[in-house]
């Protein structure tokens, strides 16, 4: 049986810094592996989640210059869970600030869940800049992708307890939207109507993650401060649907991004992003790799995951040497 790969060892910073990118944002960015390495930049998820320690080492540091950062809102970029100017398109202006204060022409683009998505929106508005792509945890950003997670009919047939949780702080008049129910309860004025919605929001969808229960992993979700610029971040984002024309957004424009070599990793029971997002983008892109793990959900710290991304990333290794 073939050993699965595991994350490379930790790793410190070579440097942080921030960056003010508008009137509001400060953006947290950092380098590590080796400064004269092929550039690869880690598009965390949520949104609104961050980055952390362990988001390094998924890149040989010896080949890569990683470049890890937190967007709008989340982590060690301030505000903490501003709203203000937060979308799609101003993450990818962001981006760009940050490559070209780096002085880098290209690089390798690796993201999960929604970080697959910025990726994918990344690489069709800039696709001159991409070296590669390397995404886990498809989430194409469709209605039916959000609806799927945070509305009875979808994964709360597989997690009815959780679900009834999560359901549990909504009156049932309100029921018929729960995104909207959250989303007033997320913007209240009032501190602790919004922390509890975060930590339930957040605790749902820590439930989803794992193929098997993992009371750590599920745990780290009620953190407060992680609840409450996730939750508060991605029900604002699923309010205004990506902040796209088309709801169809990234299958649509897949022939700008067609020749560009990808490998998609994605757990066969991720109850977060249903797996046929992977089959659907995989379709779509020429030079594509689908790697679907048989005993895996969706979350990144899964033993098959892992073992996917580490041999994606040693793969571009090869490519781009």
């Amino acid at each position: 049986m073939m050993e699965y790969r595991t994350l490379y060892p930790e790793i410190s910073a070579n440097f942080s810094r921030k960056i003010k990118v508008d009137n509001t944002h400060e953006i947290y960015y950092e380098e590590s592996g080796n400064p004269e390495g092929v550039p690869v930049i880690f598009l965390h998820g949520g949104p609104g989640a961050g980055t952390s320690p362990a988001s390094r080492r998924y890149f040989d540091p010896e080949f890569y210059r990683i470049i890890v950062f937190d967007q709008r809102g989340s982590g060690q970029s301030t505000p903490h869970a501003c709203l203000e100017n937060n979308d799609t398109w101003h993450i990818i202006e962001d981006i760009e600030k940050i490559r070209e204060e780096l002085n880098i022409d290209k690089w390798l683009v690796f993201g999960g869940s929604w970080g697959s998505t910025l990726s994918l929106c990344y690489a069709i508005k800039h696709p001159e800049r991409v070296l590669g792509l390397v995404l886990r945890g498809i989430f194409l950003g469709r209605r039916e992708d959000i609806l799927w997670i945070y509305e009875k009919g979808g994964a709360s047939n597989i997690f009815p307890a959780e679900f009834e949780r999560y359901e549990s702080i909504i009156p049932k008049e309100e029921r018929h939207d729960m995104i909207s129910a959250y989303y007033k309860r997320l913007t209240s004025e009032d501190y602790e109507i919004r922390k509890q919605a975060a930590v339930e929001w957040s605790m749902w969808e820590g439930s989803l993650v794992t193929l098997l229960p993992d009371p750590n992993l599920e745990n780290s979700f009620g953190d407060v401060n992680f609840a409450i610029s996730m939750a508060t971040i991605e029900c604002h984002f699923w309010m205004n649907n990506m902040f796209w024309d088309d709801d169809n957004f990234i299958l649509n424009n897949c022939d700008i991004i067609k020749d560009i070599p990808t490998v998609i990793v994605h757990g066969r029971y991720d109850m977060d992003c249903r797996v046929v997002q992977a089959h659907l983008l995989h379709k779509k892109l020429n030079n594509s790799e689908l790697n679907i793990v048989a005993d895996a959900g969706h979350s990144s710290g899964e033993p098959g995951i892992i073992d996917g991304l580490v041999r994606a990333t040693d793969k571009f290794k090869e490519i781009l040497k």
